[in-house]
């Protein structure tokens, strides 16, 4: 039986993916084998050597102490494209919102209220909101991810030309987009052609800023920049002082600060992207899913820090070991199994950056000592036998 706490209300529909006489539920737990969390900050909370892994029901991590965790051989589970279609939704709203300036016209309109001609009100003050259509504009796309590639297959049916900038695009992104998108080697290609620019990436070191003073400066002069990711994606100071050139005619964002806040030309919504009872029932489910795999049958499925690894079982016993990715470390664990007269039906090893996961079913007589005796290899972390 394996012990599951939740920190967040997770929905009921994740719940039912761990059945009753396999998992137990129980959020006082001091000794869960899995956690399930959704926003629930954890970098305070103690990490039992009981746990095996979290599964964070979305596609941020930030709230996880991902090194702890890795160096305890605690895998860190999220669900990328589980809220895809929900943030995706919500960037199509912005762009019609955005070039329409519809948030500064309901506020108008809202002022009116209580006067004696409000339809002769209406008629001489909407010519203030006045705002291109979509139809035939130019969209950049920065990420061409689950929700990238969505966002940009809904302005194709807008009639926007839009181009694509995504130096690691996956095969299964690029099945997914629409012909009429194409694709940009360098944002130096894309940034000067765009009338509108949203960014789809995830937030690393790397990716910080990527819009900055620098990449708005080879945009149009008038450019109207999105960005619903993640709000460290975007140099605020520069793009405040690219509104203020005009360069940038608008910018939407879901990430508001204290900076922003209160700017002509920038409107901010509270993080709305994946707030969709669809959103959270998919990342809910996605995520206890992904738990139930590793739990029951040492599968790895959209982990942070391991390598993704999953097979069938083969029948015997299978053994999960996640080790440090050194040399020599295959041959200590295979000779460990070979000194113990196991036979090795399958096995696959993959590694992440200096931390790598070895999976093998094994038949024969699997002693109480095996599980010690490979823990106590130099390069190894963690070793379940299931």
């Amino acid at each position: 039986m394996y012990i599951i706490k939740t920190l967040n209300a997770i929905s009921p529909a994740g719940l039912a993916k761990l059945p009753a006489n396999q998992f137990e539920i129980d959020n006082e737990a001091a000794a869960p084998h899995g956690i399930l969390v959704r926003s629930a900050d954890m970098h305070e909370t103690p990490l039992p050597e009981s746990l095996l892994a979290i599964a964070r029901a979305g596609a941020g991590t930030n709230n996880i102490p991902i090194d702890a965790c890795t160096n305890a051989g605690i895998v860190v589970f999220n669900t990328p494209g589980a809220n895809a279609n929900a943030v995706a939704e919500l960037v199509a709203g912005a762009l019609v919102a955005g070039s329409r300036n519809m948030a500064a016209a309901v506020q108008w309109a809202q002022g009116l209220k209580g006067h004696d001609a409000i339809a002769k009100e209406v008629e001489k003050g909407k010519k203030q909101f006045v705002g291109p259509e979509l139809r035939g504009k130019t969209l950049g796309v920065i990420g061409l991810g689950a929700i990238g590639a969505r966002v940009a297959n809904a302005a194709v049916a807008l009639g926007m030309e839009v181009l694509g900038y995504d130096p690691y695009i996956s095969i299964d992104a690029a099945w997914s987009l629409s012909r009429s998108v194409q694709h940009c080697v360098t944002l130096g290609d894309m940034l000067p052609r765009c009338d509108y620019l949203t960014i789809h990436v995830p937030y690393l070191p790397t990716t910080r800023h990527t819009i900055n003073e620098q990449t708005l400066s080879l945009c149009k002069d008038g450019v109207r920049v999105l960005n619903f990711a993640r709000g460290e994606l975007v140099d605020n100071a520069a793009l405040l002082n690219a509104l203020d050139s005009g360069k940038v005619a608008h910018y939407f964002c879901d990430f508001p600060t204290e900076e922003l806040l209160g700017v002509k030309g920038v409107e901010c919504t509270p993080h709305l992207g994946a707030s969709t009872p669809e959103s959270e029932t998919n990342c809910a489910v996605m995520a206890a899913a992904e738990l139930s795999d590793y739990l029951k049958n040492g599968n790895i499925t959209h982990s942070v820090n391991l390598p993704d690894v999953s097979q069938p079982r083969m029948g015997g016993r299978r053994i999960c070991i996640i080790h440090k990715n050194t040399p020599g470390a295959i041959s200590a664990i295979t000779g460990v199994l070979t000194a113990a007269r196991l036979n090795i039906e399958n096995m696959v090893n993959k590694s992440k950056k200096d931390v790598a996961y070895t999976l093998l079913d094994v038949t024969g007589d699997l002693t109480a000592s095996l599980a010690a005796e490979l823990s106590g290899l130099e390069p190894a972390i963690r070793v379940r036998i299931l």
